[in-house]
């Protein structure tokens, strides 16, 4: 079993390059853009590249795949895959989208990985094994700069204006600086890396998150339960931090965190 997690992450690196190859490609010509809703978008090249990691994903393993376009069931060995996060920073030619695959196996997640192609950068996680950001080991920030904490807030259509603002307001109240760049993925990897202190979202869906979780707990940072009250297939809150702020944003947002796991140090490296 250990084995085939093993390989399963080696796989899923691969595709996320091909993956994101394909979508550079096509990104010169679109082709229609579908409008989900007014900040959520979906091209030619989402459905390809899904459609890419279905097949080569359940050939190689005989898994599931649930993806954002074209759904999938869940099974005790299954795939959640994002194509594109970020879809509007593709379309306007911006560098922040990238590919995002997760694996769960009976519930829980036991591999992220992560590509963003426009900057090169590739992160990886497996459960008990690290956080890597091409091949370098992650830690969160634990505030080690010195300065304000840094959110980046994310913001859904399924949530009230009202109610994201009263997040923002407590934020300001509490000397905390908050940004929003138009990828959850990458928002949590960002946390992972250090580069955010948070990434909070008061509604998102699986396939934008669960990777970037697991990079977050394996860079040794603190999430809530993302995955409690049917999150794989309704989607929730999530809120993934440095410790040294983890529970005063639990508590702005009336959440609680996962006990942190034990950090083991990987045997050998992350993958390049």
């Amino acid at each position: 079993m250990t084995d085939g997690i093993a390989r399963r992450l080696e796989v899923a690196v691969e595709l996320a390059r091909e993956a994101g190859a394909i979508a550079q490609g096509m990104r010169a010509t679109l082709g229609p853009v579908e409008t989900k809703n007014p900040i959520d978008f979906c091209t030619a090249a989402d459905h390809a590249v899904e459609e890419m990691l279905r097949a080569r994903l359940t050939t190689a393993f005989g898994d599931s795949m649930i993806g954002e376009e074209d759904g999938g069931e869940d099974s005790d060995s299954v795939w959640v895959v994002d194509p594109i996060d970020g879809t509007a920073n593709y379309i306007h030619g911006g560098p922040r989208w990238c590919i995002s695959l997760a694996y769960l196996r009976a519930g829980r997640v036991e591999l992220g990985v992560i590509h963003q192609p426009g900057e090169d950068r590739l992160f990886t996680a497996r459960r008990g094994h690290g956080a890597f950001l091409n091949g370098k080991r992650l830690d969160v920030s634990h505030l080690s700069h010195g300065a304000a904490p840094l959110v980046e807030v994310g913001w859904s259509a399924r949530r009230s204006l009202a109610s994201y603002g009263a997040f923002l307001g407590r934020l300001t109240e509490a000397a905390y600086e908050f940004r929003r760049h138009g990828s959850g993925a990458l928002g949590l990897a960002d946390v992972a890396a250090g580069l955010n202190d948070a990434y909070v979202e008061l509604h998102i869906n699986a396939w934008d998150v669960l990777a970037g979780l697991i990079l977050v707990q394996e860079a040794g940072g603190v999430t809530n339960d993302f995955l409690a009250g049917n999150g794989l297939a309704q989607g929730n809150l999530v809120l993934a931090a440095t410790p040294e702020i983890g529970t005063s944003l639990a508590a702005m947002l009336g959440t609680s965190l996962l006990p942190r796991q034990e950090r083991r140090d990987p045997a050998g490296g992350g993958p390049a």
